[in-house]
């Protein structure tokens, strides 16, 4: 097998790995949206979940339990009693009774309710998520405590399931786990990196990669926080489609003879600008607070820049080498065909779902 060859079909793997991953960038995992309000000696969590993304076995509960089956839906309250567990001073909270029902604004999730019973008086709160356990290892749970005079965000994960707070403490804190939910929401969000990738194949100097990725940064970052704030609000839908556009334009920019590296910048700073709504789906749900907005916002886009400056330090310096070569045309010729057409069928997909 010639060299040519040979760089044609790993090429072609390399592509088609990505397009793979890109099809089902949206079908792996879920997150949860945990609602923990404290009154007292009275502490309720409410989970929200879509349900659609649910295993099977805790979905046909769901669908169950809203058609008034009593066992299905202690089965799910059980879930709540067994992974959740919430400690005052240091003495268990004891679980009650409760209730799933339908979420009001979203026909496809539904959330359940428990109110558990704490020592009255409690200072120190703590927090024990096991859910993952349960609903899968790509699960996290977002969640916002609430009390008089303050409240906190948390983001739990497999890897991080506990979380303390002292009741009182206006100041809101947690930014930390806002930082990992964005290092995870960019490695997962494989549009995004798909879009980068195709961004980083025109080539050019370091300094018109390093302005194309500030553009890119700078235009998400604006659109995250305006998203989040409920500044400006753009149909989820309408936002998952036009970026399988920006994947299929910026491949498609690349197959032509003399792409404008040079203004490729602004292509970036345009479709980051929509990619920046897109970012805003792992936050939005969550109703955050302006308390504690900006600390964040802050560590979540702070997340979203070390996820993406670890990717592109992976590929790097293989598009370094492969400059280099004499296959670089063929190389990036191939993959910007399969990016390409992935672009195009997550396009279509999604505007007609």
């Amino acid at each position: 097998m010639s060299r040519t060859k040979l760089i044609t079909r790993l090429g072609l793997i390399f592509a088609f790995g990505w397009g793979i991953v890109a099809v089902h960038a949206h079908t792996g995992g879920s997150t949860g949206y945990a609602s923990v309000s404290i009154h007292r000696s009275t502490v309720r969590y409410r989970l929200t979940l879509a349900v659609a993304a649910l295993p099977s076995e805790v979905a046909e509960n769901f669908r169950l339990a809203q058609n008034g089956s009593g066992q299905a839906r202690e089965r799910l309250l059980d879930i709540l009693r067994q992974r959740i567990a919430l400690r005052a001073d240091g003495i268990r909270c004891e679980a009650g009774p409760g209730v799933v029902e339908p979420a009001a604004s979203d026909a496809a999730s539904a959330s359940m309710l428990i109110d558990f019973a704490c020592p009255a008086g409690f200072r120190n709160f703590e927090i024990r998520d096991d859910l993952f356990d349960v609903l899968g290892a790509d699960y996290h749970t977002l969640t916002k405590v609430e009390w008089a005079g303050g409240s906190r965000q948390f983001v739990f994960e497999p890897t991080a399931r506990e979380a303390s707070l002292t009741v009182g403490d206006s100041i809101t804190r947690g930014a930390s786990s806002f930082v990992m939910l964005g290092i995870h929401h960019i490695f997962t969000g494989y549009d995004h990196l798909l879009f980068l990738v195709g961004l980083l194949l025109s080539g050019g100097s370091f300094f018109a990669l390093a302005k194309i990725i500030t553009a890119f940064t700078v235009a998400h970052s604006v659109t995250l926080s305006l998203a989040v704030t409920n500044v400006v609000a753009v149909p989820d839908r309408l936002v998952e489609a036009v970026i399988a556009l920006s994947i299929a334009f910026v491949a498609a920019e690349n197959l032509t003879p003399r792409p404008a590296i040079s203004r490729r910048w602004i292509v970036s700073f345009v479709f980051g600008l929509v990619h920046g709504f897109g970012f805003s789906s792992a936050l939005r749900e969550l109703g955050l607070t302006r308390e504690g907005l900006a600390l964040t916002l802050l560590g979540f886009n702070v997340g979203v820049e070390i996820g993406q400056a670890i990717v592109i330090a992976i590929l790097l310096p293989g598009l370094i080498l492969l400059r280099r070569s004499q296959w670089e045309g063929r190389a990036v010729a191939v993959s910007s065909v399969v990016i390409l057409a992935v672009g195009v069928i997550l396009f279509l997909e999604r505007l007609m779902m």
